[in-house]
């Protein structure tokens, strides 16, 4: 190919992984109101729906339990399932988010994903429940 001639991205690319079957997401009963909970998984890794080199990252998920809390070791397999997934990172993010909602029902929830830089570029993604309102 010449150069400016790269395949360019499709649908299929950027849809890749959305419903890709994962793990489920196991909860137990919260106990108490009104705290908060923040856990980080340093060891995220996926793979780039487009060219198929893995991609890694730090998942940090806090959140406000409401009447239920995460828990963790189905948490670690969901998580460690995106290894075989192809999946853009915001993906990735906003997936894990829509999971999470669903599975907790938490007061409210932010997830936000490091990811290695590679090429010299370095990205953070962040996406919360209920969605923040900017500007």
């Amino acid at each position: 190919m010449k150069r400016g001639q790269e395949k360019r991205y499709t649908k299929r690319h950027a849809e890749s992984g959305i419903a890709a079957p994962l793990p489920p997401l196991e909860t137990w009963p919260n106990q108490y109101p009104g705290y908060e909970i923040t856990i980080e998984i340093p060891e995220y890794t996926a793979i780039c729906p487009k060219t198929g080199l893995p991609d890694f990252g730090t998942i940090a998920i806090h959140y406000m339990p409401h009447k239920a809390c995460v828990e963790l070791k189905s948490l670690k397999l969901y998580i460690h399932a995106y290894r075989n997934v192809g999946i853009f990172y915001e993906n990735a993010v906003n997936r894990i988010l829509q999971d999470f909602v669903k599975a907790c029902k938490p007061e409210w929830a932010v997830v936000t994903g490091t990811f290695t830089a590679r090429g010299g570029l370095s990205s953070t993604i962040r996406a919360s429940y209920p969605q923040e309102k900017r500007g």
